[in-house]
């Protein structure tokens, strides 16, 4: 705008009228060991003024304001860079604003191209929305506004790519914690402070960055004078009270994912809710996944091979990231193969994939029950031997 240009804005039936006004401001500076001033500098200060009527007050400040700063917002929201943020140690003790570092988070990952059933998708895209609308009800219930996540499942089930999903879906900052970079509880709660509204706070691993399971084998530990006590690290307690304690009320909006590869591990304490509200299993690929992933790779939505290859990702423990390797072989530059790109020859290539991950699962299979049937006969054994002597 202009200054002293005009825009109407009409708001449930009522002009607002505001004008851009621009003023000249004189400033100078004394240079530094001389009495002499500076040359003067003209600089602009610029406001918006508006006017309505004056029975229209109490609609304005009670609606219209909040409705144009929530409209900025959403403005200013649509023009942000997402990023990703990794802590820097070494200011932990210093200037606290530099304690996270970060780059732009350009990741592709949609909940449209995640390999994931389409109810579990709903499901989550509908708890998200739930969750960033419901400001006043957390507050009205007592209760710090903030969602925990705990994703599990083997290696390459896409767990990264749905948090990569969630921060493109909320427009939320990624801020990866690495817990076993920090030495005590203090210094998570330095981080805690640090961390921006509408964000999303990553804890990967959590099994294996920190030892929180087997309180009791550890109890039992500190009695044994041959135990050597660990070394300093962030506690259970301290990693508890981050996650539902006073510290978890000091910043609005914000997601905290936790993923393991053996959910089995977790203390029970971490997964009430509360702490990890809720819980997603990413496990192996599905006929459902993947349709999404040939379609992503391949740009195929149907073809006379998809019932088999769904019968062998039924039958067999493949994840989605085995899937995407065989699929990406369609961009495959090669001039010497002559079906190089073909859809077919692609998805021909996954079956004998598939049926070769099927025989291994066979052999595995096998193998299991025949260890299995030798400690059986061991024990047989042991128990016909004792009984012999008796």
């Amino acid at each position: 705008m202009e200054s002293h240009e005009e825009v109407v804005d009409e708001f449930q039936g009522v002009n607002f009228r505001w004008v851009l006004r621009s003023k000249k401001i004189k400033s100078s500076a004394r240079r530094l060991g001389s009495s002499r001033r500076s040359t003067v500098s003209l600089s602009h200060a610029r406001c918006f003024e508006v006017s309505f009527p004056k029975q229209h007050e109490k609609m304005a400040v009670e609606s219209y304001f909040p409705h144009i700063v929530r409209e900025a917002r959403a403005m200013k929201e649509e023009k942000k860079t997402l990023k990703i943020f990794t802590v820097e140690p070494e200011n932990l003790y210093g200037n606290i604003s530099k304690v996270w570092t970060g780059v732009n988070l350009d990741h592709p990952a949609t909940f449209d191209t995640l390999a994931m059933d389409a109810g579990h998708k709903t499901a989550i895209l509908k708890d998200l929305a739930r969750f960033v609308r419901r400001k006043d009800y957390y507050r009205k219930v007592g209760k710090a506004w903030k969602r925990g996540y705990l994703l599990y499942g083997p290696p390459g089930t896409g767990k990264s790519s749905l948090i990569a999903a969630m921060a493109n879906y909320l427009n939320f900052d990624v801020y990866d914690l690495e817990l076993t970079q920090l030495r005590e509880n203090s210094e998570l709660r330095k981080l805690i402070i640090a961390t921006a509204n509408r964000s999303i706070l990553v804890v990967e691993d959590i099994d294996c960055t920190i030892d929180l399971q087997n309180r009791s084998a550890a109890k039992q530990n500190h009695h044994n004078p041959h135990h050597h006590p660990p070394k300093r690290q962030v506690t259970l307690s301290g990693l508890l009270n981050f996650i539902d304690g006073l510290w978890s009320s000091c910043g609005d909006e914000r997601i905290i994912v936790f993923t393991t590869n053996h959910k089995e591990k977790l203390d029970p304490a971490l997964m009430r809710p509360g702490r990890m509200d809720v819980h997603i299993n990413l496990s192996y690929c599905t006929p459902c996944g993947f349709r999404i992933l040939a379609s992503n790779y391949l740009g195929v939505k149907d073809h006379g091979l998809f019932p088999e290859i769904e019968e062998l990702v039924s039958r067999c423990q493949v994840t989605p990231a085995e899937v995407a390797e065989q699929l990406m072989r369609n961009d495959d530059d090669d001039e010497d193969d002559d079906d190089a790109g073909d859809p077919e020859d692609v998805l021909t290539r996954l079956i004998e994939f598939l049926k070769s991950k099927k025989d291994e699962l066979k052999v595995e299979s096998l193998e299991t029950s025949k260890s299995q049937e030798t400690q059986e006969i061991k024990k047989g054994g042991l128990s016909s031997s004792s009984d012999n002597k008796g």
